[in-house]
């Protein structure tokens, strides 16, 4: 599992992450944001700004509790609503 070890918020929802394995990454986040837990950062872009690394989780979060699953921003796994159904 990767861990995100830098976050920094490049424009709108477009973001720079720093990996534990040194691979950098500009992704834009909007995509990602679905579902409940992300309506809130969807429609306020100011909370969404105050995107942090959660050290204890190895991956970014938000004030609001939201967080994100750090191999699904290095590019390694798809976020589950968007893997098949099994």
């Amino acid at each position: 599992m990767r861990q995100v070890k830098q976050v920094q918020v490049i424009s709108g929802y477009t973001l720079r992450l720093v990996f534990d394995d040194g691979s950098e990454r500009e992704l834009d986040v909007l995509p990602l944001l679905r579902g409940p837990m992300f309506a809130e950062l969807r429609s306020n872009p100011d909370l969404f700004a105050q995107v942090f690394v959660d050290e204890e989780l190895g991956t970014i979060a938000w004030p609001n509790s939201a967080d994100m699953d750090a191999d699904v921003l290095h590019g390694d796994e798809v976020p589950a609503w968007m893997a098949p159904a099994r």
